[in-house]
């Protein structure tokens, strides 16, 4: 497992990279860039208090984690679900998060565990890559069953096939 911090392009800059990667919390660094053709990595804040677990994420930084799993063989994220379907392992539960539409760069949908963490000493408000609760809006989404202006559980469910040789697979972990 390797722990560290959520990271990834700045949130308001058009030519931002999409995903939030786990960065270590002990990483090897290349030499000084000093010309001005790049592109850029930031840290993650959290821009919601809308956990049920308690509120006061607003502005604070993001921890992660990279889980290999050797048993299972496959997993993957489930929007709009709090479990897994029969036959398959629930990793954790937790909501649907991903970038603001009113900003430029493109995010990804994650699913951030129900009692997320912070970073100790990272209340500043830095911005970066950011997570915002996502909410539904009826129209193209079929409602029912959803409703409008509803926020969403997801679930990370993992499954074992019987094999002979397992794959490896990565749980990107953002508690």
């Amino acid at each position: 497992m390797v722990l560290g911090f959520a990271a990834g392009g700045y949130f308001d800059e058009e030519g931002s990279a999409a995903e939030y990667i786990c960065l270590p919390s002990d990483p090897n660094l290349g030499a000084t860039l000093s010309d001005n053709n790049y592109g850029s990595i930031y840290g993650s804040e959290y821009e919601t208090n809308c956990f049920h677990s308690g509120g006061g994420l607003w502005n604070n930084d993001v921890p992660c984690a990279v889980c290999r799993s050797t048993t299972a063989s496959h997993a993957l994220m489930i929007a709009a679900k709090n479990q897994c379907y029969d036959g398959w392992f629930t990793e954790y539960v937790g909501e649907l998060m991903g970038g603001n539409h009113q900003q430029k760069a493109a995010s990804s949908f994650v699913c951030v565990d129900k009692n997320p963490e912070k970073i100790f000493g990272g209340e500043a408000n830095r911005d970066g890559k950011l997570f915002y609760s996502i909410k539904t809006f009826c129209g193209s989404l079929k409602c029912p069953p959803y409703q409008n202006n509803r926020l969403l559980p997801c679930v990370v469910c993992s499954r074992c096939y019987k094999k002979k040789v397992l794959k490896y697979h990565l749980l990107l972990y953002i508690s």
